[in-house]
């Protein structure tokens, strides 16, 4: 399979500190990639060299084929980057918002609305269509930032923390909706989370950093061989607490 995303030898620096330290794993079309790692261990400052909100102190990133560091724009046009960093614009309305976001990604006009259409159905943005983002819940607004993520129609999505402030039933729906992007439409995805349940139902393969390292690359089971436990949660802690 052709390799989609790949993080060659990423390294990023803030002052004294080394947040991401010489990182390189790839992810190849139609698969889901864990990201794993505990709060500080240089996740999303990986995802955001990875999406070139950030730039490295050394290394490379590359988005289907392409260099985030001499071709961001070709690079960026085959990539949707969901964050909770991103706040939503809150006096526009959700599918205003959406077609403020697809003319930035210059989606011509009838395919625009058709994705639009498409994907507020599939998420229920309609119910509350004619509400200011402001006035959305958690949820909503959860809702509507992964479809600003997919407007484009992006051949890579990556997706940090998901399903954060939803519902069983929402993240549900989520978790079923990332398996059809990569498994139906041959989607390549990234997706961060703490919930090792999530990874185990979805990934296949992960990288689990800490401190800014790998710790390891490569499927579950082969993790949980190397550190010769029984599931996921256990063989995590192990990796990011050995000595």
């Amino acid at each position: 399979m052709q390799v989609q995303i790949e993080a060659r030898n990423l390294t990023k620096d803030f002052e004294e500190l080394r947040a991401v330290d010489d990182l390189s794993f790839d992810v190849k079309a139609g698969e889901i990639f864990g990201l794993l790692g505990p709060n500080g261990a240089g996740k999303t400052t990986t995802l955001r060299m990875l999406s070139g909100l950030l730039t490295p102190s050394s290394g490379e990133a590359f988005i289907n084929g392409h260099s985030m560091s001499n071709q961001k724009i070709e690079a960026r046009k085959s990539l949707g980057f969901l964050t909770g960093e991103m706040d939503l614009y809150r006096r526009l309305k959700p599918l205003e918002l959406l077609k403020y976001f697809g003319n930035l990604y210059e989606v011509p006009e009838k395919e625009l609305d058709e994705r639009i259409n498409h994907l507020a159905d599939v998420f229920g943005i309609n119910d509350f269509k004619d509400r200011y983002c402001e006035k959305l819940s958690t949820g909503q607004k959860q809702r509507v930032s992964i479809v600003r993520t997919l407007v484009h129609d992006p051949q890579v999505v990556i997706l940090d923390e998901p399903t954060t402030g939803l519902d069983i039933m929402a993240s549900e729906f989520i978790l079923q909706f990332i398996r059809k992007m990569a498994k139906e439409e041959g989607k390549t995805v990234i997706f961060s989370t703490h919930h090792l349940n999530e990874v185990e139902r979805l990934c296949d393969r992960i990288a689990i950093i800490h401190e800014g390292k790998l710790k390891h690359y490569g499927t579950m089971q082969e993790a949980k061989s190397i550190t010769q436990r029984e599931n996921l949660a256990d063989a995590f802690f192990n990796l990011v607490t050995e000595a």
